[in-house]
Parts: structure tokens; sequence; C-alpha cells
């Protein structure tokens, strides 16, 4: 790290769990982003301001001005770019030293794959179950963790899937047929500081993951009632039938503390 880059992260730096190896593992870090809509938007931002030193964006979706209520990464300016070119500009302006890939296209189960082998964590903030599903097929094969955010009405939730963890379960172990239930805000509403909340919140699991900061949401999912501010936590466990990672050793998940 050079004089700037030092003084742009200090505070971060200054907490001994993160210290200067901290935030080097950090800069060093790849981490991809499907999806740059409610959820996407706000870990983008904090992901590319806490130093990620690559982040690699995919959605081939465009601006639209009903998006602007609640996806704080793009402009009134960018109505009808792409998503991804439009989150690039607003992330370079924050943080130049971030590399920024950009993929406009849908990723076929090869492509999510191959991303997943490049890229350190995989965040999920996609709305859609058989999106959910491959991303997660691909982050198990891959052997990459998987940080899974959804936001809907007055309520979100939050998971960490990670295939290096012979306890952990993985997505399809939490929602095994999700079939004809998609939910989106376009058809049912969202509250627009609910996605934000669920989106830092994934952008700290993937720097907790990174750093080994702390304890990860492995194993547990997080819920928020945004209506009376009501977090609750559910360990989860793996389905041995689970056709995406019945295959591996299992181990015990420890309860919460």
């Amino acid at each position: 790290m050079n004089d700037e880059e030092l003084l742009r992260y200090s505070r971060q730096i200054m907490l001994p769990e993160v210290d200067i190896d901290g935030q080097q593992k950090l800069i060093d870090a790849h981490v991809a982003i499907i999806g740059i809509g409610g959820l996407g938007a706000p870990a983008s931002l904090y992901l590319a301001a806490a130093g990620i030193g690559h982040l690699t964006l995919v959605d081939h979706d465009t601006v639209e001005l009903s998006n602007l209520q609640r996806q704080v990464v793009h402009h009134s300016a960018a109505v009808g770019l792409l998503k991804v070119a439009s989150a690039a500009e607003t992330l370079t302006a924050i943080n130049p030293h971030t590399q920024i890939t950009t993929v406009a296209e849908k990723l076929d189960d090869a492509g999510l794959e191959a991303l997943a082998r490049q890229a350190d964590v995989v965040l999920d903030a996609t709305d859609n179950y058989s999106v959910r599903y491959a991303i997660n097929g691909a982050c198990f094969r891959a052997g990459t963790p998987l940080v899974s955010g959804a936001a809907i009405r007055w309520e979100g939730q939050v998971s960490v899937f990670d295939p290096r963890d012979p306890a952990s379960p993985c997505y399809q172990c939490f929602y095994p047929d999700a079939s004809g239930t998609n939910l989106n805000c376009a058809e049912n509403g969202v509250i627009a500081p609910l996605v934000g909340i669920i989106g830092t919140h994934q952008a700290m699991e993937t720097i907790k993951l990174i750093t080994g900061v702390g304890e990860t949401l492995t194993g547990h999912v997080l819920f928020y009632d945004a209506k009376f501010a009501d977090w609750r936590k559910f360990r989860l466990t793996r389905e041995p039938n689970c056709p995406t990672c019945a295959d591996r050793p299992q181990n015990s998940v420890p309860d919460s503390p």
C-alpha cells in the first residue's frame, strides 16, 4: 500500500482485527457480485469503499426510473444505461483503486462456474430461484463461498454457504424446491432502506470471509422484519439427499453461542 491508500483505509487499519495484513487481504481479493440491483448496489458501494481490489459486476439489465428508489449505485442520468456500466462509473468515482470488471450478459452454468473459480467470494443479489440454484451449484463445484441475500416487501434475509466447510449446507438445502414461488420487487414491492440493510450485511459477511475476522453466517440464516425491527437467527443443517452438496463429507454445524 502506498501513503494514499494507508490514509484512505486508516479507519479500518486501526482496528486490531484488521490491521495492515487484513487490509492487504481486502486489496488482494476478487469478489463477484451477481445482480446490480437493490442488494448488489449497496453491497458494491461498501465493498469498493472498503478496498476490495477487484470487483466483477454481472447484470444484463439496464437502469429504469423505478430502480432509483432503492438501487443507490445508479443515478437519474443513468436511466437507459447498462446497470454494470452505471455501477462501474459510480464505484470508480468512490475508489479508483478498485479494479472493476463488467459482465453485461446472462451467464450459463459453465460461465457461472468459471466466474466462481476466479473469485474469492460470490455474492448472490438476484431475485430468481432458478438463477440462485445455478449460482449455488457453480459455487459448490468451484469451492467458493457464497453470500446470499434476499429482500421483499418489509422482510429480508442473509446467509453464507461455504463449500470449504464440511458442515455448511448449501442454498438448495435451505430451499429444496422453490418452483413457482419467485418473488420480486416489481410485482410485490419493497421498502427502500430494506435492500440497503440486507445488501450492506452481505458486504460485511464478505469482508469477514476474506479477513477471517469473527464468525460468519455459515450454517445459519439471519431474518429481518423491518416493520418490527426484529432480527432472528436460525441454524441451517445439510440435507443428506441434497442434489448439490450430498456427496461432500458431513460434520455437524455448531449451535450459535
